[in-house]
């Protein structure tokens, strides 16, 4: 049985794509208009092809042409817009509100859906985007099209995920409902995700030994954060950098992962320990990027071009969706396409 396709819109480095393989799609298309990350996509998936420009330049019905696919025959679009817009992130520490010009893109995935009408749609997004004028637009655009919506905010860590991470996803089925995916079990924690790495200077992995440039007295911070989850809240005041005197806003910088813990949400700043609680759970330095695109569920083969960069790297690996988050979801999007499917077939029999 052929696998079902499905196009990504918003591909990035592909966590999306990923996650949809892993679940049984072949990914016909994607789009991206970032030149590092259409780099790294196509080097870890050689056979999707790439339309690298601005979304909003595409045809929606020029691309089903060049993919020979009729109206209402695509089986998924997928997609996640770029979140910065919609983040807390981004006004935590005081900013005003949040106006980035981004936000307008989320009106190209109803494009697309009015275009290819397909079987199934899934966007995935920061939790703020629900609240959101663009959000509201795009369900009832999706609903005027013969969609049955269902909209959730689920915590990765629940789907093999070894990190917090909250995420608006939208699942939309043609005429019937997709489940969202139960939790599994167990979580997975640091020590099993990256506990069996060597240590960063001895790797043959280029990503994980990328060097870090500390200054003596971060240097010194550093080793006095207590180990295996230890904060700079456990040192005297004495000991605290000068700019993070009377300072309330983010918390957790210069913070020690735990092995036996979820580790924080994975940001672009994740190579940084002044972005967060990213500190390695023993060793005196910030996670790598390549155990940073592990705690994203990318597998260790997963290609990143150095060449860009760790500012560059981090973005795409905080960006990413990660790909088993991803997979679980798209597995019920199948299931329930089959029995949508099974049923309509039983319907036309009867009549028969």
């Amino acid at each position: 049985m052929k696998k079902p396709a499905a196009i990504d819109l918003f591909s990035g480095c592909g966590g999306l794509t990923l996650g949809l393989k892993l679940a049984g799609f072949r990914v016909i298309a994607a789009i991206e208009n970032n030149d590092v990350a259409v780099e790294t996509f196509r080097a870890n998936h050689p056979r999707t092809p790439v339309w690298s420009e601005d979304i909003q330049k595409i045809s929606a019905r020029g691309l089903m042409k060049s993919l020979d696919v009729e109206r209402g025959q695509l089986d998924l679009l997928a997609g996640c817009p770029p979140c910065q817009g919609f983040s807390i992130l981004r006004t935590k520490n005081g900013a005003a509100r949040n106006r980035d010009r981004r936000n307008g893109l989320v009106s190209e995935v109803l494009r697309f859906a009015r275009a290819f009408h397909p079987k199934a749609i899934m966007l995935e997004n920061v939790p703020g985007l629900r609240t959101r004028n663009s959000f509201q637009e795009l369900c009832r655009g999706l609903r005027r099209l013969g969609y049955k919506i269902k909209i959730d905010v689920k915590d990765a860590a629940d789907y093999g995920v070894p990190q917090r991470r909250k995420r608006l996803i939208l699942l939309a089925g043609r005429g019937f409902e997709i489940q969202f995916a139960p939790p599994l079990p167990n979580r997975r924690t640091v020590r099993q995700t990256i506990g069996n790495l060597p240590r960063a200077e001895q790797a043959r992995d280029s990503l994980h030994r990328l060097p870090q440039n500390r200054s003596k007295k971060v240097l010194k911070l550093i080793r006095a954060i207590p180990k295996d989850g230890g904060s700079r809240a456990d040192l005297p005041q004495s000991s605290q950098l000068k700019c993070h005197e009377n300072f309330y806003g983010f918390n957790d910088v210069y913070g020690r992962m735990a092995w036996d813990n979820l580790a924080p949400t994975i940001t672009s700043g994740c190579f940084n320990p002044s972005k967060g609680r990213f500190l390695h759970p023993i060793e005196n330095r910030a996670i790598s990027l390549r155990e940073a695109a592990l705690l994203q569920t990318f597998p260790k083969t997963y290609f990143f071009p150095v060449h860009a960069g760790k500012e560059a790297i981090g973005l795409m690996i905080g960006n990413a969706l990660p790909p088993l988050f991803i997979r679980e979801h798209a597995i019920q999007i199948i299931k329930s396409s089959r029995k949508q499917r099974n049923d309509t077939d039983r319907k036309k029999g009867r009549l028969n």
